[in-house]
C-alpha cells in the first residue's frame, strides 16, 4: 500500500492553527500559511533503537559520519585560529577558520600515536600534539617532525590532516564527514523557504548543556511534539492550544519537518470552563515559558494590573498588542508590523538529525540532542539562546555551561520559566528509557498526527541506517 494513499484526517475539534491566523492582527508571511501533513503509516517504530548498543554502533556509521549536522557558530571563530572542538560518538573534529573567509574541519587526532591534538577551543597558529610533538599547519598540512631523519617513510603528502566537508547557514557551522556527501545547500530541501528569521543577526546569549540517561532520540522526541502537555505540562493548558497545534511532515522533505503552537488561546481540553481572562490572568501567573525563555518583559510586575480586554477581543490580541509595546520601549527594532504569530506562539523546526530552532520575530531558542559517546542510555542536551543585540552592540557569544547531574535547569535563572518546563520534560526521560528496556511489546505505537514529527523522523533515520 502507498503509505500516502490513507491520510489521516483526524484533526482535534475547535479552531486551528490557520484559524487562529486568520483572525491575526497583522500580515502572516505565507511560510506560516503553509500546511501539510503526509500520511507516512501507523506501523510501531522497534525499540532497539533507543535501547541497543550495537544500533548505537551503526547508527554512528551509517548517521553520524554521512550527514550534515550543527557542530558551532561562525561568531565562535570569528579570527584566524580560533577554533571549536566538535565530538559525537568518538570522533572528535577541530574546526578551526584557516583564513578571512574560511572555515575547515579536521579530524582531531595526531597522525603518529593518536593523541588528540585539541582538547578544547582556543587561538592558535599550528596543531602540535604535546606528546611527541608532531605539528600542521593551518591548512592541515605536516610540518617537519620531529627526528625527521627517523621518519624516512613519512611524506607531508601521507600526512596531511583528514577533512571533513564544512558549510555555513545564516551564521552557523555545519559539517558532514563524508566526502561525497551532498551539498548542505540540496540536503536542506525546501527547508530555507519556511525558515525566515535572520538568525544570522542575533548572538549566542545563553548556552547551556547537561548529560541525560536516556537515549538522544528520546530526549529530542520530547521536544517535537505537544501531545504530551496535558499530562506532563498541566500549568499551561489555560492559554496553550496543544491539541489544536499544527505538525507539517511532508513525505518528499525528508531532512525537516516543523509545528506551531499557538499562545494566548486555551487547550481544547479545558477550552468549555476557562474564560479570555482565565488565559491572561494564568499566562502572566506563569510568566510564559515562551516569553521568558525569549528575554521577553511581558510579565506582570506586583501590583499591577490585567489589561483589559475589550469587547469582542481576546487575550491573544491583548498580549500581541501588549508584546509590541514593551518591544518597542526596550527595542530599537520597529515591531510595529510584526503578526501576533511570530510574537508569541512557539514554532519549532527540526533539520535532521538534531537541529532544532525556534522561529520568532525577536529572539530564538536552538535545542541540539547528541549521543554521550557510544552509551545508548545518555545523551548531551543542549539548549542555546539566540538574542537580537540591543543598542547595536553585539556581545562576544556565551560559552557553555555544563549542569551537573544533580543541578536542575530550574536552578538556571537565566532559563526564566524554561527551565521548571524543561525539569519537567526531563523527569520522564530516564523512565522511559527504563521502561523500554522492561516492556514485551517490540515497538512504540505512535499517534498519526500529534506524533507525526517522531514518526518522520525516524522514517529518515531508517533510511541512513539501511543504505
Amino acid at each position: 500500500m502507498d503509505e500516502t494513499s490513507e491520510p489521516a484526517t483526524a484533526r482535534c475539534p475547535g479552531p486551528s492553527v490557520q484559524d487562529y491566523l486568520d483572525q491575526d492582527s497583522r500580515p502572516v508571511p505565507p511560510a506560516l500559511r503553509y500546511e501539510r501533513n503526509d500520511y507516512l503509516g501507523s506501523e510501531d517504530i522497534d525499540t532497539a533503537r533507543f535501547t541497543s548498543r550495537e544500533w548505537a554502533e551503526r547508527e554512528m556509521r551509517q548517521v553520524w559520519r554521512r550527514v550534515w549536522q550543527f557542530a558551532c557558530l561562525e561568531s565562535e571563530i570569528p579570527e584566524v585560529g580560533d577554533h571549536e572542538i566538535y565530538e559525537i560518538g568518538d570522533d572528535s573534529l577541530i574546526v578551526v577558520r584557516t583564513a578571512p573567509d574560511e572555515i575547515r574541519a579536521y579530524v582531531n587526532v595526531c597522525l603518529h600515536r593518536g593523541r588528540k591534538l585539541r582538547t578544547g577551543g582556543g587561538n592558535v597558529s599550528e596543531f602540535r600534539c604535546s606528546f611527541h610533538g608532531f605539528a600542521w599547519n593551518l591548512d592541515g598540512t605536516m610540518r617537519t617532525p620531529p627526528c625527521a631523519w627517523d621518519f624516512p617513510h613519512v611524506t607531508p603528502e601521507k600526512f596531511a590532516l583528514p577533512e571533513a566537508q564544512v558549510a555555513t547557514w545564516r551564521g552557523f557551522v555545519f559539517i558532514n564527514m563524508d566526502p561525497y556527501a551532498e551539498s548542505f545547500d540540496s540536503y536542506r530541501g525546501t527547508f530555507d523557504d519556511y525558515y525566515i528569521w535572520p538568525l544570522e543577526k542575533r548572538y549566542k546569549s545563553l548556552h547551556i548543556g547537561k548529560v541525560l540517561p536516556c537515549n538522544w532520540k528520546i530526549a529530542q522526541d520530547a521536544f517535537i511534539e505537544s501531545f504530551h502537555v496535558i499530562a506532563t505540562h498541566p500549568q499551561m493548558l489555560p492559554w496553550l492550544a496543544d491539541a489544536n497545534s499544527q505538525y507539517d511532515v511532508m513525505a518528499d522533505q525528508p531532512n525537516w519537518n516543523r509545528m506551531i503552537n499557538i499562545q494566548g488561546a486555551p487547550s481544547p481540553h479545558v477550552a468549555d470552563s476557562v474564560t479570555e481572562e482565565d488565559v491572561l490572568e494564568t499566562f502572566y501567573d506563569s510568566r510564559s515559558f515562551y516569553a521568558a525563555a525569549q528575554g521577553r518583559d511581558l510579565v506582570m510586575q506586583e501590583g499591577d494590573e490585567l489589561p483589559a480586554i475589550p469587547p469582542g477581543g481576546t487575550a491573544r490580541q491583548v498580549l500581541a498588542a501588549r508584546m509590541r509595546e514593551q518591544l518597542a520601549a526596550t527595542s530599537q527594532q520597529d515591531f510595529s508590523e510584526t503578526p501576533d504569530t511570530e510574537l508569541l506562539d512557539a514554532i519549532n523546526y527540526l533539520l535532521f538529525p538534531n537541529f532544532n530552532p525556534w522561529g520568532g520575530a525577536k529572539s530564538n531558542i536552538i535545542y541540539r540532542f547528541r549521543p554521550h559517546g557510544l552509551d545508548p542510555d545518555s545523551c548531551t542536551a543542549e539548549i542555546i539562546f539566540m538574542s537580537s543585540p540591543k543598542h547595536g552592540e553585539t556581545p562576544p557569544p556565551a560559552k557553555i555551561r555544563w549542569v551537573p547531574e544533580d543541578m536542575l535547569f530550574a536552578d538556571i535563572p537565566e532559563l526564566g520559566v524554561l527551565g521548571p518546563v524543561f525539569d519537567q520534560d526531563c523527569e520522564n526521560l530516564p523512565y522511559v528509557q527504563q521502561g523500554l528496556k522492561a516492556m514485551r511489546k517490540p515497538g512504540i505505537t505512535l499517534a498519526n498526527y500529534q506524533e507525526s514529527r517522531i514518526r518522520h523522523f525516524n522514517r529518515t533515520l531508517d533510511h541512513w541506517m539501511d543504505k
